[in-house]
């Protein structure tokens, strides 16, 4: 009986180690790709923190020390985002991205004030 087990194993174990390395390589592609230490949003917060802050908001995880801020990219418009971290964390002065600051309007927008 023993041969019997062994010679199953020996046929489930490369079909079981196959569909195992595939799962894991499509959760890979599947996952978004936010590199550790990269940040692709800026931000100054009009009052800085008193301690460095952590913080998630809509699947974007901000860190936070004294008044400056970053993330990675998100799938919002810069201006969306900026909005969303001023509800979590109060006025900012500046906002950007790699392309630049946002529009002044924005940026009022985003503090809740008009342009």
């Amino acid at each position: 009986m023993n041969v019997n087990q062994t010679g199953a194993l020996r046929q489930i174990l490369p079909a079981a180690l196959a569909l195992v390395l595939s799962a894991t390589g499509f959760a890979m592609t599947a996952m978004p790709v936010h590199a550790e230490g990269t940040s692709y949003y800026t931000a100054a917060l009009a009052t800085p923190l008193a301690a460095p802050k952590t913080v998630i908001h809509d699947e974007l995880l901000w860190h936070c020390a004294g008044a400056e801020c970053t993330a990675p990219r998100g799938t919002s418009r810069p201006a969306v985002v900026c909005a969303r971290l001023v509800r979590s964390l109060g006025p900012v002065t500046h906002f950007a991205t790699p392309q630049g600051d946002i529009a002044a309007e924005d940026l009022a927008r985003c503090n809740g004030t008009k342009g």
